[in-house]
């Protein structure tokens, strides 16, 4: 073998050795959806488990839930969507994950609209507080618990 030859086979052998790591690696990137996949799972149980339980969330933390499982579903749909060829992720759970990430954002939406206009709500109640009550300031807009109640003047 001449010196040519020797240099074209070596390089072919950095090739396919370069190949080959880039494989390998790339295949162990097929396990890396599971850690999307255990967050999601555990996002799922802890709304689950407060929906079941006595004390319910409040809309502001079933926001910030849902925006997290909204966060990790635009996360595992952008790393199926890389990988599903390389990786032989059926159709069928790309589009079953699909479909689950439009309806969290769908849900996403909604809680978060009710825990805004709680916090809205909330921040009059505690303006109208700090003003006396709002309006008249007692019951049914009368002069609230002092004692004394003006009678309106004119024809009776």
């Amino acid at each position: 073998m001449n010196k040519r030859a020797v240099a074209v086979l070596a390089a072919g052998l950095v090739g396919a050795v370069s190949i080959g790591g880039a494989a390998r690696a790339q295949s162990t990137d097929c396990t890396a959806i599971q850690k999307t996949l255990t967050e999601r799972k555990d996002i799922v149980a802890k709304v689950n488990s407060a929906s079941k339980s006595k004390n319910k969330l409040t809309p502001a933390q079933a926001c910030s839930l849902f925006t997290r499982l909204q966060a990790n579903g635009a996360e595992g749909l952008k790393w199926i969507s890389a990988n599903k060829d390389w990786c032989s992720i059926p159709d069928s759970f790309a589009e079953g994950f699909k479909a689950d990430h439009t309806k969290v954002i769908g849900l996403r939406g909604k809680i978060c609209h009710a825990a805004q206009q709680q916090a809205v709500l909330e921040k009059r109640a505690r303006a109208q507080a700090q003003n006396g009550g709002g309006g008249g300031g007692g019951l049914l807009g009368g002069p609230g618990l002092s004692g004394s109640y003006k009678l309106p003047q004119g024809a009776l």
